[in-house]
């Protein structure tokens, strides 16, 4: 049997995840065996997507015996497959990470009975958006998402989270009732929801009907990927939850609107007609973005905003409608995630050493931890597009067809690339000074946990090397237990954290093959024919891409 017939798997494997997990409430150690178990296994099937699809192409899964364009539909191709593995990935990691977190603070942060239940929903909803074939059913993956992010985002029910959770759900409702407007407007006018055949049915529309319909799901995507100006609600959203929760946030939530972007403005609205409006969107992204993460002290929010800088390089690739420029988004969009989500997790261990985030309460982290300090210096140096990163590569790829591209508006974004990209290395760098290299007592606030921690640390100089673990324990009963476990690193939390490290050191390795794959995937989605064709059958007739002569 085919192997692209198990891709609804990828979907209902978590679903059947999280119902197994919820009915284990009362056994912690089941439901964690469980959850890492349906992942891995979720992730094993999608990497046998990826192979089969880099060998046979666009592969179209019919579901319930319904064929298009009434049925619900999944469609693998090299963009979805490769977002697939990616996310589940970084998802895995993320979880075994939020295990050991839960298994060292007796489960403060993510009550077993909640958490890895909603993480899997969670990971269910992610699967069904890249996989959908049809608008509806992606529209319900969004919601499959943020429903649970939503109870994610509030874990522990702090006031901040709280607060943080009800600006983020209003914002997600608002961005989603958009969508569902959109999605009725457009089945009013085309009479389907089918992405292959809504490609073939909107060219038949009038220009001004079919530009508000794009600019409805522009606006919609645009806000869940949070470009400027619709980027306003994620620095103050993301921060306040905890470490692995921020840390998949901004690994996976965003980028399934960069995911739509994508996806609608190649397959649904082709051409270069918002070209121009969607470049200058992504210059401000990155600028404005950028300028947001220098003006903080605290690392949660400083790569908050780098997040958001960052999408702007996503939007540029697209915008420019060309192979050269899509394939690089598409790499730097695999790039991005797990760089991102390694950079988070590595801050919740930063937090849980130094007793802070703050860097104005952080010093001598180098010394303290070497190993934290490799863990940030190398994704760090990844997300400011050091040479030979994978950072490094994406951008240089986005810059080339930037100049290829010949516009001034290209040039300008070329430009703003490269200075986002310094002022990345800017703001990484100060972090790094200021919780890495200075003294502890140098800091404006030393926190007590960091102070505490480095005189313990020049204690065990005193009395010689201690070996055989990576947990740093105060033997003091004086001290608070908050202050005791602020510096325990368990091996789970560094192993799973080192483990996404190296997988973005992976993507510099192998960024000949996934280059190739990128510019395989911006290629077919740009013709459309794969897409359509193995939706709709091979002897479609697919219309043409009609371009004001700039574009491609």
């Amino acid at each position: 049997m085919n192997i692209a017939s198990f891709a609804p798997l990828a979907v209902v494997l978590p679903i059947l995840g999280a119902a197994l997990t919820f009915m284990l409430i009362r056994h912690s150690r089941a439901q964690r065996v469980v959850s890492i178990a349906l992942l891995s296994l979720t992730l094993l099937l999608e990497c046998l997507l990826l192979a089969h699809v880099w060998n046979a192409g666009t592969v179209a899964v019919t579901l319930g015996g319904w064929l298009p364009p009434w049925g619900i539909v999944m469609v693998v191709d090299q963009f979805s497959s490769l977002m697939l593995v990616v996310s589940s990935a970084v998802s895995l990691a993320v979880l075994v990470y939020a295990t050991g977190q839960g298994m060292a603070d007796g489960d403060h942060d993510a009550p077993v009975s909640i958490f890895h239940p909603t993480y899997l929903i969670l990971v269910a909803g992610v699967s069904n958006a890249f996989l959908s074939g049809d608008l509806f059913n992606l529209y319900v993956g969004f919601e499959i998402l943020l429903t649970a992010s939503y109870v994610l985002m509030t874990l522990g029910g702090t006031g901040p989270r709280i607060r943080a959770g009800v600006t983020y759900v209003v914002v997600s409702v608002v961005s989603s009732v958009l969508f569902l407007i959109a999605i009725a407007m457009i089945y009013g006018a085309t009479g389907t929801v089918n992405m292959a055949d809504l490609a073939i049915k909107l060219g038949e529309l009038d220009q001004g009907t079919k530009t508000l319909l794009h600019v409805m799901l522009l606006v919609a995507f645009g806000i869940k990927a949070a470009v400027f100006p619709l980027s306003f609600w994620l620095p103050d959203s993301y921060p306040t939850a905890p470490a692995p929760v921020t840390a998949v946030f901004a690994g996976l939530l965003t980028k399934v609107g960069v995911y739509a972007i994508v996806r609608t403005e190649t397959l649904l609205f082709p051409g270069d007609t918002l070209n121009t409006p969607l470049m200058v969107a992504a210059l401000l992204t990155m600028v404005v973005g950028i300028l947001g993460a220098l003006a903080q002290s605290d690392i949660k929010r400083l790569l908050s905003f780098t997040l958001v800088s960052h999408i702007g390089y996503m939007v540029f690739g697209l915008a420019m409608s060309s192979v050269a420029g899509l394939g690089a988004a598409v790499f730097y969009v695999a790039h991005h995630i797990t760089i991102q989500t390694s950079l988070f997790l590595v801050t919740g261990l930063i937090e849980r050493r130094g007793g802070s985030s703050s860097v104005d309460r952080l010093g001598g982290l180098a010394k303290l931890s070497p190993l934290l300090a490799l863990l940030f210096f190398i994704p760090g140096m990844n997300l400011a597009g050091i040479p030979p990163f994978s950072g490094f590569l994406g951008k240089v790829g986005l810059m080339q067809a930037g100049i290829e591209l010949g516009t001034p508006l290209a040039y300008a974004l070329v430009i703003g690339g490269v200075l986002t990209s310094l002022l990345t290395l800017l703001a990484v760098a100060r972090v790094w000074n200021r919780a890495f290299w200075r003294r502890p007592t140098d800091a404006e606030h030393p926190d007590p946990v960091l102070l505490l921690a480095a005189e313990e640390a020049g204690k065990a100089e005193d009395r010689g090397p201690r070996t055989g673990t990576m947990v740093s324990t105060l033997p003091g009963t004086s001290r608070s237990t908050s202050a005791s476990r602020a510096v325990l690193l368990p091996r789970t939390m560094v192993g799973s954290t080192l483990g996404l490290v190296v997988l973005g050191v992976s993507l510099t390795v192998f960024a000949g093959p996934l280059f190739g794959l990128s510019d395989r995937a911006a290629e077919d989605m740009l013709d459309r024919s794969p897409y359509i064709q193995a939706v709709m059958g091979e002897d479609t007739v697919v219309p043409p891409v009609h371009t004001s002569g700039g574009g491609r």
